[in-house]
């Protein structure tokens, strides 16, 4: 019986940690939190802190253990319903406005840097500009955080509940118990048994692929989102410096006129570096990332761009698509590629003096000079430039053939189960939440998502 709770969250990302900060106000209930990774103080990343490369840590610190990928990440709060995730479509546009706003004054009580960016009559001016140049710019508040901030918030979060729920670090879930349609408790790895009357999957980036494979065994209908597949672009800070002192997070989006393909701006990083990471899981393979800090600044800014596609029958592994194209990059390169713009449209692999020779100096050291059309689709490298000389036009010196182009990068949020509007599975009493199941991407989301998931619980529990 010492096994038997009234809730096992699985994951202890923002989207798990968020549940148990919701499920921890009551004293009655008995929580247990199953944490593949570190906790948050033991999680180092070799490439992080000495810029060596990858050497693909299993499982890998930088995006897995408590605090997830959120704790090492840029700290960026979006908070808007337009970008981020599905919370909106689950619980409609005032609830999921109200539960962003709840969420907001969490991370606020624990510490979030409190000025917001994109609250501005500037916007309107920039909205113009980007659609002259045939771009759309979503205007969203963003509270900044910095690296090393959202790691201490993410931190205190962590020590709040450390007296309030069992959390179970090094401990790696293999799947979900199940017994007529309704769940049961989890099997770790080393086959103990923990047993719950409600499961909330929260598996993060990093699980999505032991996600996907666990939602196939038990038989849920699952759904394709489009995969994002594409570059990260490094530029010198002045180039974007006038909105990104306004707005912070620039999202922009695009429409490829060579092929129709929706391409954005995503996790925008003023005065940041480039980092890789690794996938973790079940054959990882090594991506491209970027962070800023608070108190560390660089002479340069970086931001993915992403090609979005929605694959259709009798395709249906876009995960499996996506690391293919990672494990490309890294045959090519030994792990992250990097290449000047210029050399790319001259038809010129990158090389170590050519790099050199350019203005602009990589803050990802460890990425290896190379070709990026051989590791990327034409069809996404046709609509990586278009855009690249679109923005060019709105903010002058983007597209200068000193950019760094870094490959590649992908987001794993592939799949997406059915759920009710509290995000509870087909199977009786299981919810699903978080980036890992594709219901979110990016903290905010995440962490309002494992919110819905532990206040529906905390009803059915009142009422009995």
């Amino acid at each position: 019986m010492d096994k038997a709770y009234d809730v096992i969250i699985v994951g202890g990302g923002p989207a798990g940690i968020f549940a148990a900060l919701e499920l921890a106000q009551s004293e009655k209930l008995k929580v247990l939190l199953i944490e593949k990774g570190r906790d948050i103080s033991g999680r180092q990343c070799p490439v992080r802190d000495t810029g060596v490369t990858c050497a693909e840590c299993q499982p890998c610190n930088l995006v897995c253990g408590l605090g997830g990928a959120g704790a090492f990440s840029d700290g960026k709060l979006v908070l808007s319903t337009r970008v981020g995730g599905h919370i909106s479509e689950y619980l409609g546009e005032e609830r999921a406005t109200g539960l962003i706003k709840y969420v907001d004054k969490l991370y606020l009580k624990f510490g979030a840097t409190k000025k917001v960016f994109g609250d501005d009559g500037v916007i309107e001016q920039m909205s113009r500009k980007a659609e002259q140049a045939g771009l759309r710019l979503i205007p969203t508040p963003v509270r900044h955080m910095g690296t090393e901030k959202g790691y201490e918030v993410l931190k205190k979060m962590q020590d709040y509940l450390l007296p309030k729920i069992e959390i179970k670090t090094r401990t790696m879930v293999s799947r979900v118990l199940v017994e007529g349609k309704k769940v049961k408790g989890v099997e770790t790895e080393n086959g103990e048994k923990y047993y719950c009357k409600y499961l909330v999957l929260a598996p993060g980036r990093e699980g999505s692929d032991w996600f996907s494979h666990e939602a196939i065994r038990l038989k849920l209908t699952m759904h394709n989102n489009p995969i994002d597949v594409g570059v990260r672009v490094e530029v010198p800070h002045a180039v974007m410096k006038e909105l990104t002192d306004v707005l912070y997070e620039i999202k922009l989006e695009y429409k490829s006129p060579s092929f129709q393909d929706r391409i954005r701006t995503f996790c925008m990083c003023p005065a940041g570096e480039v980092i890789m990471e690794s996938t973790g899981g079940v054959d990882p393979v090594v991506t491209v990332n970027g962070h800023s800090y608070a108190g560390k600044k660089t002479g340069n800014t970086n931001f993915a761009l992403l090609v979005s596609t929605d694959f259709t029958r009798p395709f249906h592994e876009p995960i499996a698509y996506g690391k293919y194209l990672a494990k490309l990059s890294n045959l090519l390169g030994g792990g992250v590629l990097v290449q000047r713009l210029g050399n790319l449209l001259e038809g010129r692999r990158s090389t170590p003096a050519r790099i050199e020779e350019g203005k602009l100096k990589p803050t990802l050291k460890s990425a290896t000079p190379g070709d990026l059309s051989f590791a990327l689709p034409f069809r996404h490298l046709t609509g990586i430039i278009e855009m690249l000389m679109a923005m060019d036009k709105m903010m002058p010196g983007v597209a200068s053939g000193d950019t760094l182009l870094y490959g590649i990068e992908v987001k794993f949020y592939s799949f997406r189960p059915k759920l009710t509007a509290c995000l509870e599975t087909e199977i009786k009493n299981m919810f699903a939440v978080g980036d890992g199941t594709g219901v979110s991407r990016g903290l905010v989301q995440t962490s309002a998502s494992g919110l819905v998931a532990a206040v529906e619980i905390m009803r059915r529990l009142e009422q009995g």
